[in-house]
């Protein structure tokens, strides 16, 4: 769901060998060597920030454990964040929390259920300690929880749930506030942009993505008592997916079948992009069709400020990555994690509702006029970037420098 900035961090990933003697050579977690509970650090969900300077709170937990800490992200499609934002933000996370490169693992499954496997099993042979993982879908991330649970490895949900899992934690952004954003951000769309008998598509994330549901949840909840009303007419609802070529697809099916909608609820930049262009190519004008979006991607930004798309959802990546990385911290040393940290609970619904400790993070919602203020604002998107050939003049307009 992203596409920005170019910076991308080098991780560094020792050898198996060398990194079997960090797991196993170490006692520095022995029992005589265990912090006193005045000793432990106390952090709070809200200390992260820009600067990461919550994890030099944590630096006395790094010699208080062994084995490396890894990370799997799950592919490069439904997101570039993934490379861009995810991949560096843990490394940098888990270095200024006082690990050596030789115990950061990060790494990328390329969209492969086999290979989002055989990373984590081989990366608990190495002796990886904590594992922190964005299952790819709930088969996968099972099976890998099972078998980090059977070698006794602690695993963290990232941003994504394994329904029906075994994880210890979760680590995400609230996704039905999300969607309630995502939700309002149409109706505050279709208001200032005068839309007349609002006709909406309503799509869907991957139905097997358990954030997709509850994005879902959240818009539909906005949604719904306008439809009930009257105030908006539901003209269609396709199945669903985070591949944007999919996603065009289905959006044109509806849109034939449906030639006088005038509104779409998308779930995401990257989805939204194609079918904004396919839009443009019937000849819909800027500020008369309003498309939802989230993640803050490059081309969601300039679709926002040209006037194709109401806004979208932002979450500060860094936030997410601090978070996941404090919590592994905790756990590589063997000690229960602050309940300041720990913020929520969300429910496992494969699991008979059993509620999984998390840590929940806000989302902003960005128009043109608060870009300047949040995603150019943390580097996230660029305005060298954003603001090139015709959106020069759209940058002034919302004054992006």
């Amino acid at each position: 769901m992203r596409s920005v900035s170019k910076a991308v961090a080098a991780v560094a990933i020792a050898s198996s060998a060398a990194l079997f003697v960090a797991a196993c050579g170490s006692s520095s977690n022995s029992s005589s060597n265990k912090l006193s509970a005045s000793q432990v650090p106390k952090l709070s969900y809200a200390d992260f920030n820009l600067s990461f300077s919550a994890m030099s709170k944590i630096k006395i937990l790094a010699s208080h454990g062994t084995g490396p800490v890894a990370a799997i992200l799950p592919d490069t499609v439904s997101s570039t964040r993934y490379v861009e934002f995810d991949a560096p933000y843990l490394t940098k996370a888990m270095k200024d929390a006082g690990l050596p490169s030789s115990k950061i693992i990060v790494q990328n499954a390329q969209g492969s259920d086999a290979t989002e496997l055989s990373d984590a099993q081989s990366d608990i042979t190495k002796g990886a300690k904590v594992l922190i993982m964005d299952p790819l879908d709930p088969g996968v991330g099972a099976k890998i929880e099972s078998y980090a649970t059977s070698h006794g490895v602690p695993v963290i949900d990232y941003d994504r749930i394994t329904l029906g899992g075994s994880r210890k934690y979760y680590v995400s952004f609230n996704n039905v506030y999300v969607g309630t954003l995502l939700g309002k951000g149409l109706v505050s769309c279709i208001s200032a942009w005068k839309v007349k008998n609002p006709k909406v598509i309503v799509m869907r994330g991957d139905p097997t993505d358990n954030n997709a549901t509850l994005f879902a949840d959240g818009y539909d909840a906005v949604l719904a008592p306008l439809f009930a009303n009257g105030t908006y007419k539901d003209v269609a609802n396709p199945a669903g997916t985070w591949t944007p070529t999919v996603a065009e697809t289905e959006f044109q099916a509806a849109y034939t079948k449906n030639p006088d909608a005038n509104a779409l609820l998308s779930p995401n930049d990257e989805n939204g992009a194609p079918i904004i262009h396919y839009l443009q190519t019937r000849g819909i004008k800027p500020d008369t069709f309003p498309v939802t979006g989230q993640d803050a991607t490059l081309t969601g930004i300039q679709n926002i400020i040209s006037g194709y798309q109401c806004g979208t959802v932002y979450k500060p990546i860094y936030l997410e990555a601090q978070a996941a990385v404090a919590l592994a911290m905790y756990l590589r040393a063997g000690i229960t994690p602050p309940s300041a940290l720990v913020n929520g609970s969300v429910k496992d619904i494969d699991e008979s509702n059993k509620p999984v400790p998390s840590i929940l993070l806000t989302p902003e919602w960005v128009t043109g006029p608060t870009v300047q203020s949040t995603v150019v604002k943390d580097g996230f998107v660029p305005a060298s970037q954003i603001c090139t050939g015709t959106f020069a003049a759209d940058c002034t307009k919302y004054g992006i420098s």
